[in-house]
C-alpha cells in the first residue's frame, strides 16, 4: 500500500537554507529597532512580551484538580448514561450535597 502524501508541491521544492545564511541571524529587537527606532522596538516589545511568551488557552482562576476516586458501579453507569457532561452533573450534585464550611 503506498504511503499517504501529506505535503504540497510548495513544500517539496523548499530548499534547506545554507549555514551562511543563519551566521547572518540577528535578535528581532536589534532588526525592529533599525527599522522602527528604539522608543517603538521597546513599547512593541513591552506590551507584546507576555502574548508573545504565552500561548494557549488562559488559565483558569479555580483549576479543577484531578483525582481517583472508586465509585460503585451501578453509580458511575447512571451519571453516566445521562450523557455528554455526566462528569460536570456529577459535581453539580456533589455540590449540592457538600457539607457547610467550618
Amino acid at each position: 500500500m503506498p504511503k499517504k502524501y501529506n505535503g504540497t508541491v510548495e513544500e517539496d521544492n523548499i530548499e534547506t537554507l545554507p549555514d551562511a545564511f543563519f551566521k547572518n541571524a540577528r535578535p528581532a529587537r536589534e532588526v525592529l529597532a533599525e527599522l522602527w527606532g528604539e522608543k517603538a522596538t521597546t513599547e512593541f516589545m513591552a506590551t507584546n512580551a507576555k502574548t508573545i511568551a504565552k500561548r494557549g488557552r488562559p488559565p483558569k482562576p479555580n483549576k479543577k484538580r484531578e483525582v481517583k476516586l472508586r465509585i460503585d458501579p451501578d453509580v458511575l453507569d447512571a451519571f453516566k448514561a445521562t450523557g455528554k457532561g455526566w462528569q460536570t452533573h456529577m459535581n453539580a450534585v456533589l455540590r449540592d450535597h457538600m457539607p457547610p464550611a467550618p
